[in-house]
């Protein structure tokens, strides 16, 4: 039986659990008992290669104990040690020593929850993992890798506003371009489910790890923050199915609660790869901690203003946006004349309708820029659907072989891009012009002249954008109101005091 079948026959016992309520439950019940499993099959591992391995977990909680004889606890014991001793253990761990990965355990039960009811169907669920998956056969790994994307898709398909799973390919491509070296330290500020740094991680050791010290040294260079319990729970278990040990790193946090001055040089990061939640708002006072050029409640710029703020000089960011950061006014145009100030914003990847699909029909854009030098040259380039391909979905997906055009065009950047050439699909804009357009950076593709479209597909996908680019205008005059009210109030205020 394959993994995915597996998997979906476990979905199907838990959706006669009345304990479990929707897909986002059923998906964070199934997490932490796999997180269990892969790491009772990590342990088995780290047994053979360390004569002195001591597990963190005490021995009644070890997954191996309770667990893994099919004819063991089931029924009402089964769901009285769960509730009353496992998970009362786990998230009262005192790791011994500097053993982080007592840590690690206690941080991702501190959210988990035990959602099912029946200790009869719990049993069943257990038995379907302990037989169905072998986390240490490199096959069914790499076959876990390719159900664990279907779980994240499953998760978004419950529907979280602002936040997307970024489609492997491109992540694959943002981490190529910026091309993380073995020493670098490599930082997703809104790492969700981790796909930007398990990226990371595959491109490391394919490109740079050749000494066992090599591994060490990437081990210690990733990190991420999740401020969400599950994606924060799937990170953790995503990086130790990718070979991390200790994924102590990813840190269950919100990025945007910590004052923008409080982050120190040491703290600073080689590389950022990133898709911030867009179309979020931020709770009241989050924006505070910005300078005031700079407060908004838009999530995703505030994370921008971090990203910036984060990079050490010469550092490299690559970045999801939508088009609404590109054209947005007030503080957004604020906000981009600070990027092309302090960063060399080199490239924009325009990407097409349909690559989120099925989450948000909005625009989006991959922006690659490095800090320390301001930007004189800013070049576009407008992905183009493959031949044949009018739109994507999910049986149709983007693939990273679509990217290889982009890739052999890029050219270095130690050389300014000299080898770029203006094409059908890249043309070059200078930071004068951007300034004369008022830093609206929404610019088209000189080269494609207004054609018309008979296509319906094409048509309705072009509807659906129109509508999310009004939604976006809306969120921008939300906050340009809630500003000038705020400012407005604080001038009463003062003026009474007075």
């Amino acid at each position: 039986m394959s993994i995915s079948t597996t998997i979906k026959s476990i979905q199907d016992i838990m959706r006669k659990d009345v304990g479990v309520d929707g897909d986002a439950q059923r998906i964070g019940q199934l997490v932490w008992m796999l997180f269990l499993k892969i790491f009772d099959d990590r342990e088995q591992e780290w047994e053979m290669f360390y004569d002195d391995y001591k597990s963190p977990i005490p021995k009644e909680l070890r997954w191996r104990n309770w667990a893994a004889d099919p004819e063991g606890m089931t029924g009402d014991d089964l769901k009285n040690f769960i509730d009353n001793t496992l998970f009362p253990g786990l998230q009262n761990l005192e790791p011994a020593g500097d053993d982080y990965r007592g840590v690690v355990i206690r941080n991702v039960f501190e959210d988990a929850y035990n959602y099912m009811k029946s200790g009869q169907l719990m049993r069943q669920v257990i038995n379907k993992l302990q037989d169905g998956i072998d986390f240490n056969k490199s096959a069914e790994r790499h076959e876990l890798g390719d159900m664990y994307e279907q779980i994240l898709k499953d998760l978004q398909g419950a529907g979280n506003a602002g936040e997307f799973y970024t489609p492997r390919a491109v992540t694959e491509f943002m981490v190529n371009r910026a091309d993380p070296k073995l020493n670098e330290k490599v930082m997703d500020p809104a790492c969700g489910t981790g796909g930007f740094l398990t990226c990371t991680i595959e491109h490391k050791r394919k490109h740079y790890v050749s000494t066992p010290q090599d591994e060490q040294t990437l081990q210690q260079t990733i990190m991420g923050v999740e401020k969400k319990p599950l994606p924060h729970l799937l990170a953790t278990t995503n990086l130790i199915l990718h070979g991390i040990e200790v994924p102590d790193q990813i840190k269950h946090d919100n990025t945007l609660a910590r004052p923008l001055i409080s982050w120190t040089p040491k703290e600073r990061v080689d590389v950022i790869v990133a898709n911030p939640p867009f179309g979020g708002m931020e709770e009241d006072g989050i924006e505070t901690n910005f300078p005031s050029a700079f407060r908004t409640r838009e999530t995703a710029d505030l994370f921008m203003t971090l990203f910036i703020h984060l990079l050490r000089d010469g550092g490299r960011a690559a970045v999801v946006l939508p088009d609404g950061f590109l054209f947005g006014e007030g503080m957004k145009s604020r906000l981009k004349e600070k990027l092309l100030e302090e960063c060399n914003l080199h490239t924009i990847v325009r990407l097409p309708n349909g690559v989120f699909s099925p989450y948000t029909g909005i625009k989006t854009n991959l922006l690659f820029f490095t800090k320390g030098k301001p930007t004189e040259n800013l070049w576009y380039y407008e992905h183009p659907y493959p031949e044949g391909v009018k739109s994507y979905n999910k049986t149709k997906p983007m693939r990273f072989a679509e990217f290889q055009t982009e890739i052999d065009w890029w050219g270095t950047e130690a050389d300014g891009f000299a080898s770029r050439v203006e094409t059908e699909q890249a043309w070059k804009v200078s930071i004068d012009d951007i300034k004369a357009r008022n830093y609206n950076l929404d610019i088209k593709n000189p080269h494609v002249g207004e054609q018309l479209i008979h296509d319906l597909d094409e048509l309705l996908a072009r509807y659906e954008q129109q509508q999310a680019e009004i939604q976006e205008i809306r969120h921008q005059l939300r906050d340009i109101l809630a500003d000038a009210l705020s400012h407005n109030s604080d001038e009463n205020t003062g003026g009474g005091a007075a």
